[in-house]
């Protein structure tokens, strides 16, 4: 079945198994068009992008009018543990979202994940309610440590972020998902639809998109594709995927009806 197959962070049950960035979009219309396109019911929203004194700016006004849309703010930014908790805070002040979503890279070059400071954060804010998740390496012990001190579910990198890569990290995310109890989403990397079905085709609940879509020549389109790639790959992971064959297999018998006869 697919038709209602919904899935679960911390308690809230979710209709649509892609997730969006916010940022990088031309303008705040094609990003509401795209969202609204996509089907998604929680978008990632950087604080700096909560700025209630500026109309121009602020981005919870026109989120607010998507029916549905849940809010995950994201500590984008942070370098360090404390710094991503305090933004943390101040975001839950300001939105009231019970979700968060821990980035922390402190090198601008490449910006990858800080697995040490993302742990560190992840069991303070855990353990201060929220519904952490966080954005990490594809590292399957981390995604377990990061499951016992209490996250909502664990962000697997496939690609550096914004490279349009891919899933680079594929082997390794196919180890988090076989041992995780709680949803993987593949964040961060993905380019195209496809990319995003073979994420769900693998075992991934979900995926999160956002250069794929605003950097596309036609993003409301390109939201509207990837929700049918997530859709088509989760039903081919519940339709249960062929095996992987060492050799070549018939698909027909290879006698030949048109052999000529054996004279008799």
């Amino acid at each position: 079945m697919i038709a209602n197959d919904t899935f679960t962070i911390g308690g809230h049950v979710l209709e649509s198994r892609l997730l969006l960035g916010t940022g990088k979009f031309a303008d705040r219309d094609t990003m509401a068009r795209a969202i609204e396109a996509s089907g998604t019911r929680l978008v990632t929203v950087a604080l700096r992008r909560f700025n209630p004194n500026d109309g121009s700016g602020d981005l919870l006004g026109p989120l607010s009018r998507i029916p549905g849309l849940r809010i995950m703010p994201n500590t984008s930014g942070a370098r360090t543990a404390d710094e991503a908790i305090r933004i943390a805070q101040i975001a839950r002040e300001l939105t009231d979202s019970p979700f968060i979503k821990l980035e922390i890279h402190p090198n601008p070059l490449h910006l990858m994940p800080d697995p040490i400071e993302t742990f560190e954060a992840a069991r303070v804010l855990a353990r201060d309610g929220f519904l952490v998740l966080p954005y990490m390496p594809a590292d399957p012990v981390l995604a377990k440590r990061l499951e016992d001190v209490g996250c909502a579910a664990v962000m697997p990198l496939g690609s550096a972020i914004g490279s349009g890569q891919g899933l680079r990290t594929s082997e390794l995310i196919r180890l988090i998902v076989e041992s995780s109890r709680i949803p993987v989403i593949v964040d961060a990397g993905l380019r195209s639809p496809s990319e995003a079905a073979a994420a769900l085709e693998m075992g991934c609940d979900a995926v999160l998109v956002n250069s794929a879509i605003a950097a596309a020549e036609q993003p409301v389109e390109m939201a509207r594709a990837f929700a049918e790639a997530v859709r088509a790959g989760r039903r081919a992971r519940l339709a249960g995927l062929m095996p992987v064959g060492a050799s070549a297999s018939p698909t027909s018998p290879l006698t030949s009806f048109l052999a000529a006869p054996e004279p008799g």
